[in-house]
């Protein structure tokens, strides 16, 4: 029987099998895989959360939810929760640099070497926050905040 146009196993990235003759050796073929082809079952990870934990994470609605539950417009909104994202960052790259220079395991030139890895990134955290301060401002002065909405302003910028 000729075949047209099928793949050999080379180009098909399936290892080849060699050819079986004869009844007894297609019985070994099946018992092997038979035995390779049995799926096993892996027991995964398992989470379970008291009541009142479930309660409190229902009741927050994420770390932004007072932003957004604010009444303030939109795009002070999004620039509030700019400044928060950009804080946060700065507070964790200060923390790495507590743990890097808290390690005994680096050598000097490790730890200046990450220190000012560090210090470049909050160099750069630090103009992204100062502009996100200014183009809050300068919305706030575009949008003619009453004063309660100004005041709430101040009160979610303090908020970490």
């Amino acid at each position: 029987m000729t075949a047209i146009g099928t793949l050999s196993p080379g180009s098909s990235g399936i290892a080849a099998s060699p050819e079986v003759t004869g009844p007894d050796a297609a019985v070994g073929r099946e018992d092997t895989l038979s035995r390779t082809a049995t799926p096993t079952l892996v027991e995964g990870v398992k989470v379970s959360l008291s009541g009142a934990a479930i309660a409190k994470s229902a009741a927050v609605g994420g770390e932004n939810s007072d932003i957004d539950n604010s009444g303030l417009p939109e795009n002070i909104q999004q620039l509030l929760k700019m400044i928060r994202k950009i804080q946060k960052e700065i507070i964790e790259k200060k923390a790495r640099m507590a743990a890097v220079m808290s390690d005994r395991t680096l050598s000097n030139e490790e730890k200046i070497n990450k220190l000012a890895a560090l210090r470049g990134a909050i160099a750069a955290l630090n103009s992204g926050l100062i502009t996100a301060n200014l183009s809050l401002s300068k919305v706030m002065n575009q949008s003619a905040l009453n004063p309660d909405q100004n005041l709430k302003v101040g009160s979610l910028l303090t908020k970490p």
